[in-house]
């Protein structure tokens, strides 16, 4: 379910009649344009989708008479429309006014071009209709590359932050990050709108980055691109110190490269973080170290043999 009125604002829409509903039933990342139905062609037609009428549908329905738009529109109301929207600020004929405010279906009137409005409405639905999860944690831009750090509160993700973006990197959220899937492939992570900016220092209390290190250091949204867990440094554990086992973390369906990074004194986190950003896109371009000294090795031992 979509909201009438962001789906209003959001694409600078006027609505053209008065409904009692609040929100409209879509479902669908996608529009149709009724040119076919109105000629007649009901074999396929994806009436769930937002209905968007350009040019050649508004003039064929201009060319015909007021008795062959009622027996038109008739037929096409008849299905349970979402809502349509008139392009180019063409005002729709009286009887598909009519047979909206029966039908209490909501009619928008767009100013812009056909072709735009749809390209503005597909990516408007693809963001509102993706699937979403909020996760604990704190999302950061370091050298292009989405780092989501997460672990136990007072683990030191937001001070490890703070670090990268004294290094000249981005904060996309502190604390709170609202995850969605853009893409069967692609994440998309940002700050609630409520606390976006701003950040909270054991001892200092809450910080505003934007006002204190300027625009350059905030981000409204980044990809995911891999997840760094941080926990406190356990002697009887043994962390993985090759690399050449790559594991990964799912979060809505898409598999993130996933690393634990444990944390002591002494430890400079940025840097680290840093180097796992860029080892990350090494591999992405199909460089691996780990891998690379691996193939060393066995080409040693299979030449001494």
């Amino acid at each position: 379910m979509i909201s009438i009125e962001d789906f209003r604002t959001n694409l600078d829409l006027q609505l053209l009649n008065p409904v009692e509903r609040t929100e409209m039933d879509i479902n669908v990342t996608d529009i149709n344009r009724p040119g076919m139905q109105f000629c007649g062609f009901y074999e396929f037609f994806a009436h769930e989708r937002p209905q968007v009428i350009g040019k050649v549908e508004m003039t064929y329905l201009s060319s015909l008479t007021s008795e062959e738009r009622r027996k038109t529109l008739s037929r096409y109301m008849a299905y349970d429309i979402p809502c349509i929207v008139c392009c180019w600020g063409m005002l729709p004929p009286a009887e598909l006014l009519e047979m909206a405010r029966e039908k209490d279906i909501p009619v928008f009137l767009s100013t812009i071009k056909t072709t735009k409005f749809t390209l503005a409405a597909i990516m408007y639905l693809n963001r509102v209709l993706a699937p979403h999860v909020t996760r604990h944690g704190v999302l950061v831009d370091v050298y292009g590359v989405g780092v989501l750090l997460t672990g136990e509160s007072g683990v030191g993700k937001s001070e490890a932050a703070l670090e990268l973006i004294k290094r000249g990197h981005q904060l996309a959220a502190d604390d709170v990050v609202d995850i969605c899937r853009v893409a069967d492939d692609r994440l998309i992570g940002e700050s609630p709108e409520t606390i976006r900016h701003f950040m909270e220092i054991r001892g200092i209390g809450i910080i505003d980055i934007r006002a204190m290190y300027g625009i350059g250091a905030v981000v409204l949204s980044k990809s995911i691109d891999m997840v760094i867990h941080l926990e406190k440094w356990d002697s009887t554990k043994e962390y993985d110190r090759m690399g050449l086992t790559e594991e990964t973390e799912n979060i809505l369906g898409v598999n993130v490269p996933y690393q634990v990074m444990p944390v002591k004194p002494g430890r400079n986190l940025a840097i680290i973080i840093e180097v796992a950003a860029r080892n990350l896109s090494l591999k992405r371009m199909g460089y691996s170290a780990a891998h690379e000294l691996d193939r060393r090795l066995n080409e040693m031992i299979s030449r001494q043999e």
